[in-house]
């Protein structure tokens, strides 16, 4: 098996996956069952004072049958006091030693109190500090949180004042609510930051009652923004991390979140830099256990590709992300349409003529008899077929046409092979130009 021991900014553990700050992270007890499950480390619930929370909480956006594509929440920091969660993380330490016990800490802007609460987190046993700049809600109100990593310059002065006090490694929690995250970033490196945690939730309203008007979630009438996350924000998350990465004025150690929910997603992230993962709405969702399927999963495709370790692949994709001005002009790719797996849907014929570039017809050409067998043997999914020929024995009806593709038009925009409801079906195939490499720019200049 691939060797899964990490060594994050100079915090050890058994594996990159940590919890998230939030509610999976709430007391010592839910700490400790998470261990037991096999998280390899765990950033505490935002400890500062304590704060009076609201219900309802939570909303979501569901998506084709999916809960929580996307999750919004108004919670704010722990509602239990600075010395509970204190105790609870020297219990936790002493039982678990060699897993990652994080404090993720938001307190008032003032430096006395930010080296106070830093000092009384380590004496507790905390592996490391993570400075809290991100939540949107309820606390940038308070002009901390989103309030403070908004402005490079708060986030430099306070991440100086707790590197004055902290003897463990220091990481800053950014926010993404803003233009360019990495300003902060740089200014978060300028402060002696030892690592950076990205991204914290977005600003969202995720939708309104129809019957009430109001939006969710609903607090006697009334609504906020909250913080989103889940799945949808997992794109938004890997651009502003690869953004980070790739900086040069940044280049400390970042502790990726948003949108995991397997291994498959926090290989993504290792591939533009992470060293760790950070796990929050899939553990609500699902529970501690999905950390089993992904340190099986990661280390099966570890073994696969050859990695022996995290460091092995860490920032491989990092090179292959470059400027539009930089890509190849004469690269081409055509889609084609496979008969022996085409279930007649259409879809790809009307995404084609109606949102795309109308390459793809459906008129003259025959399904050969041994594609319609082959398809009637082999279909698994048929709500959304638009059939043309009668229902064989099965109740499964191949078409007797399928689309077919113009290659002298099609620009090879993916859209066809996006909305195909079959794998297979249609494939997207490099056609040799004949070209050498072209960049706009190259091409701008010489024109």
């Amino acid at each position: 098996m691939a060797d899964l021991t990490t060594n994050f900014a100079g915090i050890r553990c058994p594996n990159p996956f940590w919890l998230a700050s939030g509610p999976p992270t709430n007391t010592g007890d839910q700490v400790m069952r998470a261990f037991d499950a096999g998280w390899g480390g765990a950033v505490w619930k935002t400890i500062g004072d304590p704060i009076v929370n609201t219900t309802s909480r939570y909303s979501s956006v569901d998506w084709n049958n999916q809960r929580m594509m996307g999750l919004n929440n108004i919670e704010l920091i722990s509602d239990r006091s600075i010395e509970v969660n204190l105790r609870e993380i020297g219990e936790v330490k002493k039982r678990y030693p060699k897993h990652a016990v994080i404090a993720s800490l938001m307190v008032e802007s003032k430096r006395e109190t930010w080296q106070d609460i830093v000092k009384r987190a380590e004496d507790a046993g905390a592996d490391g500090l993570e400075l809290n700049f991100g939540c949107p809600h309820g606390m940038s109100e308070r002009g901390m949180g989103a309030a403070v990593g908004q402005v490079p310059d708060y986030t430099c002065m306070i991440t100086e004042w707790v590197k004055e006090a902290a003897r463990t490694p220091v990481l800053v929690k950014l926010t993404p609510n803003i233009t360019d995250i990495r300003t902060v970033a740089r200014a978060a490196k300028r402060g002696g930051a030892d690592g950076l945690s990205a991204i914290n939730t977005i600003n969202s309203i995720t939708g309104i009652d129809l019957d009430t008007l109001t939006p969710r979630p609903n607090v006697g009438g009334l609504s906020s923004h909250g913080g989103y996350c889940g799945p949808a924000v997992k794109p938004i998350a890997l651009h502003m991390v690869q953004q980070i990465a790739s900086d040069p004025e940044v280049g400390i150690p970042i502790s990726g979140i948003g949108g995991i929910t397997g291994w498959r997603e926090a290989a993504e992230f290792f591939l533009l830099g992470c060293g760790t993962v950070q796990v929050c709405t899939a553990a609500m969702h699902y529970g501690y256990r999905i950390v089993e399927d992904m340190i099986d999963g990661l280390s099966h495709w570890m073994d696969e590709k050859g990695f022996a370790n995290l460091a092995s692949f860490r920032g491989l994709s990092i090179p292959r992300v470059t400027e539009w001005k930089h890509l190849d002009l004469n690269h081409h790719i055509v889609a084609r349409i496979h008969a022996e797996k085409c279930i007649g849907c259409d879809l790809c014929y009307i995404a084609c003529w109606d949102g795309a570039h109308q390459c793809i017809h459906r008129e003259g050409y025959a399904k050969p008899e041994a594609a319609v067998a082959a398809t009637r043997a082999s279909i698994a999914v048929t709500p959304i077929a638009k059939l043309d020929s009668h229902a064989g024995p099965d109740g499964i009806t191949p078409p007797e046409r399928i689309p077919h593709v113009d290659e002298d038009e099609c620009v090879g925009c993916n859209l066809c092979w996006l909305v195909c409801p079959v794998p297979g079906s249609i494939t997207m195939e490099k056609v040799e130009t004949g070209k050498p490499f072209e960049s706009w720019e190259q091409r701008a200049a010489r024109t």
